[in-house]
């Protein structure tokens, strides 16, 4: 891993903040690695949780989901707010309620108030990462510097993803559940003086009366209501009245907020940019890579300890090849992007990744992890190559002004591929077995029915990001031409 030259002392600033873009980008990543962190390591604990504190199934879900939900309904809003407020402390604050949330579930006497902190702790990130994603685009103007920073960010969720199940497991182990959330508490600490220290302070942008509250409310409410069908309808059955009238209520919500987002003119989102192939390529993207690899991970964890009966942490050693993969790929894409552009690391992960999920199909029930190792580094490979192309196309299609709001919705989008991919493939998977439990392990009836199940996730899985890559390439090709033309017009010129 490289870094550019460091800045010599004079052009550094004073008080305002540090002018080295290097000090703010390993804040910002190290904020985006807790993030996600939150969202794998707590699935390890589960058990320990539940024996400890008395919980059943629905509340172990949603000891994982209420982090989720909070975070991918608020992320436009928080977003948004960043832009107004100043992004620097819209990081900091997001930081600060992540750690304070940490510390209240983890000192939580019962299930409510471990529930009531997880939902502090999903209200962290809705605020710190879009505002690092905007911080990253203004400490970096150059391109090509701005697409390696953006690299090395998605790094630190590669990062992420690799070490929370495995480090989840030995906390467990070693100190108990508690100390999987309580260990966030100085690190949130630790963050917090940091980027107080290294981050500057940009100019803010829209004065607080021209927040758009209302669609605020309505954007917020909506992802929410569709959120909540998704992560319930398999437990109450997706023809319910609750199920069907959640989705119902998400989708009217939605459609109010479009029509009002449009005529407003100082709009919570600026529903025009879909309008643009970069923008709209960038978030069905990022939805379905979400939607494919988080999902499977979540299963790829069951079918270990549900199939093969192996332990939380063992597990989560198994799967580790994934994130291991994504954090070597994600920098090599960055630099891709800045000398060739988003369409080749985009496309080219999207495929890559889809072969690798369609491979899956050679699982059985006696399958080890030596014979699909390759496999998951395979797609872990696949997803960091695409990442860091499908950011900078969503942060290129806005000014500096609106770079929270794109961001907000880039991972909002992401956030929503993960919650409809835990939903959709675990129906999949447990479509056929007449029951599952959190990871117990199956009657040797039961294993072959849960692998069949595991093939169709796959399937749908694999053919999606397949499909993805055909629509980027049909959305972007043309200006990646023209883009192309020019570079090759300077360099003759030269």
């Amino acid at each position: 891993m490289t870094f550019s030259p460091p800045i010599p002392a004079h052009a550094r600033t004073s008080a305002a903040g540090s002018a080295d873009p290097w000090l703010t980008l390993m804040a910002t990543a190290g904020g985006l690695f807790l993030a996600v962190m939150s969202t794998t390591v707590i699935s390890v604990a589960l058990p320990s949780i539940g024996a400890d504190l008395g919980a059943g199934a629905t509340e172990l879900q949603w000891i994982v989901d209420a982090y989720v939900l909070v975070y991918a309904s608020l992320l436009v809003t928080g977003g948004t707010l960043g832009d107004r407020w100043g992004r620097k402390g819209a990081f900091i604050g997001g930081v600060a309620l992540f750690g304070l949330g940490s510390l209240l579930a983890g000192l939580a006497p019962s299930v409510p108030v471990l529930l009531v902190g997880r939902v502090i702790q999903g209200l962290g990130p809705a605020f710190l990462v879009p505002g690092s994603l905007t911080l990253i685009r203004s400490s970096f103007p150059d391109e090509r510097r701005r697409a390696i920073a953006i690299g090395l960010w998605s790094t630190s969720s590669g990062l992420a993803l690799a070490v929370g199940p495995v480090l989840g497991g030995v906390i467990v182990a070693g100190l108990g559940w508690r100390w999987v959330l309580l260990m966030n508490v100085p690190l949130s600490a630790a963050l917090v003086v940091l980027a107080g220290r290294v981050i500057p302070r940009p100019a803010r942008t829209t004065a607080w009366h021209g927040f758009d509250l209302l669609g605020a409310l309505l954007t917020t409410a909506g992802l929410a209501a569709v959120a909540f069908g998704l992560i319930e309808g398999q437990g109450h059955g997706w023809a319910s009245p609750l199920i069907v009238g959640s989705f119902a209520a998400g989708i009217a919500l939605l459609i109010v907020f479009v029509v009002w987002e449009r005529r407003r003119a100082e709009p919570l989102i600026d529903v025009s940019l879909f309008r643009r192939p970069a923008f709209t390529a960038a978030n069905v993207a990022g939805l379905v890579v979400f939607f494919a690899f988080i999902g499977l991970i979540v299963y790829l964890s069951a079918y270990f300890q549900q199939v093969h009966g192996d332990a939380a942490d063992t597990a989560g050693v198994d799967i580790a090849a994934i994130g291991v993969a994504f954090a070597l790929a994600a920098p090599v894409s960055g630099r891709l992007v800045g000398r060739y552009g988003v369409l080749p690391p985009m496309v080219g992960g999207l495929a890559v990744g889809g072969v690798a999920v369609l491979g899956l199909l050679r699982l059985g029930t006696g399958t080890g992890i030596g014979a699909i190792w390759w496999d998951l580094a395979l797609g872990g490979f696949g997803i960091g190559m695409c990442l860091p192309p499908m950011t900078a196309a969503a942060l290129s299609a806005v000014d500096t002004t609106g770079a929270g709001m794109a961001s907000a919705v880039h991972n909002a989008m992401r956030q929503l591929g993960q919650v409809l991919g835990v939903a959709v493939l675990g129906a999949l998977v447990y479509a056929r077995l007449p029951r599952h439990g959190s990871g117990r392990r199956l009657p040797t009836a039961e294993r072959a029915l849960f692998v069949d199940g595991l093939h169709h996730a796959a399937w749908t899985a694999g053919l999606a990001l397949l499909a993805t890559g055909v629509l980027v390439c049909v959305l972007l090709l043309p200006s990646h031409r023209r883009a192309a033309g020019g570079r090759l017009g300077r360099g003759r010129s030269r």
